[in-house]
């Protein structure tokens, strides 16, 4: 065991350069055993080459883990049954995925009886706080080895460098294969940030996007999807019953085809600077606009705005990485207790970007009742006349309010 105390470190490890840098800078920095976790939460990349390469480094214990059900099932679908959007455009796609890795990254710690935990996020954004709170929540007395946070290998120069100097295998880097952008993908996103998006009057290339095709060049003709909700979530489309991580794969690509769900946004970052990132999230573009149309037929009006008062702070609780705390847990189970009405069926119609509504039906839970809400004679099934009342017993405090003026 070296000085620090820790002998053996769990580390969230890519296979990608800089996690392969890290792996070797904690045996040599803190003369420890390196556990590796490397997480499939449907980024569309094979992850086992991680374990090749881990295994060269001479590591002996590897975790591949497909995570893509449990990352849908327990953190995407939950979350929009909120209908969470932070800052009115962000689907959080980065941010609901950090609370499941860090989980698993302390579930390992204990499975292997190692002393801390370690991650490759950098000191200037969320992902170091979004992993921190989770493990500390979780695991309250875990330690956490930050590199960013310790190193000088402040440029992607210095990391090769040091790379070569340890024989560490940078052929991957050198092949030009590496994007100019700084990318994180899982089921419900792609995000892009760095080089000239780091200019937020830049236009994205382009050739930048690599899951939708641009709206212009979709097709002129319409796709509609029937996508069918129990309890609010989706689990049957077109008919095919689909668990949700398979919903999220079949929307991604459907709404990629047809040019749905670009963002290019400039969002507050928690730890205080402003940030400009672009994003893909067909999936949760199409899944944000049924759920809200189907919740439009089933939710009463106050519970229905109750929960929009409080989604934005519960969007905010994912962005800033509490999803582990008791306020989160406390406003999940009362959007939880909302959805058992959000039951039945939203068809959407995708054209060239756009997300629209063509109908919504539930034959159990709908409060839409056209005999109330027809244009035509309601045969007395609403009074026009209890308007006045309605009104006048409204208007009091107004006109109370007006005399005094």
């Amino acid at each position: 065991m070296s000085d620090s105390g820790i002998s053996k470190v769990v580390l969230a490890y890519s296979g990608g350069l800089d996690t392969s840098v890290i792996l070797k800078w904690l045996e040599d920095t803190y003369g420890c055993e390196v556990v590796t976790f490397t997480a499939d939460i449907g980024q569309g990349e094979e992850v086992e080459p991680a374990r090749v390469k881990a295994e060269a480094m001479g590591i002996k214990e590897i975790y591949i883990e497909d995570l893509r059900e449990e990352f849908a099932r327990d953190y995407v679908f939950p979350m929009f049954r909120a209908n969470a959007i932070y800052e009115g455009e962000y689907l959080l796609g980065t941010s609901i995925a950090r609370p499941l890795i860090a989980k698993r990254l302390v579930e390992i710690a204990r499975e292997t009886g190692a002393d801390a935990i370690s991650h490759g996020a950098t000191g200037k954004g969320n992902d170091q706080v979004r992993f921190e709170l989770g493990a500390y929540a979780l695991m309250p007395d875990v330690k956490i080895i930050a590199p960013w946070r310790e190193w000088d290998l402040l440029s992607r120069k210095k990391l090769m460098d040091y790379a070569e100097q340890h024989g560490i295998d940078v052929d991957f880097a050198r092949a030009g294969k590496k994007s100019p952008y700084s990318m994180d993908a899982n089921l419900l996103h792609i995000s892009y940030e760095g080089d000239i998006l780091e200019d937020p009057w830049a236009e994205p290339e382009e050739e930048m996007w690599r899951w939708s095709v641009s709206p212009e060049a979709a097709p002129d003709e319409p796709t509609y999807l029937v996508l069918s909700y129990e309890k609010g979530d989706i689990v049957v489309i077109d008919g095919n019953t689909m668990s949700a991580s398979e919903v999220m794969e079949y929307l991604n690509k459907v709404g990629g085809d047809n040019g749905i769900g670009r963002d290019d946004i400039v969002e507050n970052r928690y730890v205080g600077m402003k940030s400009r990132g672009c994003y893909e999230t067909p999936a949760g573009t199409i899944m944000l606009k049924a759920h809200r149309a189907m919740e439009s037929l089933t939710l009463d009006r106050n519970a229905a705005h109750q929960k929009d008062e409080l989604m934005p702070r519960y969007a905010e609780m994912i962005y800033n990485g509490y999803w582990w705390s008791p306020e989160r847990e406390m406003l999940q189970a009362a959007i939880d207790h909302t959805q058992q009405v959000v039951n039945g069926e939203v068809r959407v119609k995708l054209y060239k970007g756009n997300v629209s509504i063509a109908g919504r039906r539930s034959a159990s839970n709908s409060l839409f009742d056209e005999s109330i809400a027809t244009f035509e004679d309601d045969e007395g099934a609403y009074d026009q006349k209890d308007a006045e009342g309605f009104i006048k017993l409204n208007a009091l405090r107004l006109r109370v309010a007006a005399r005094r003026r």
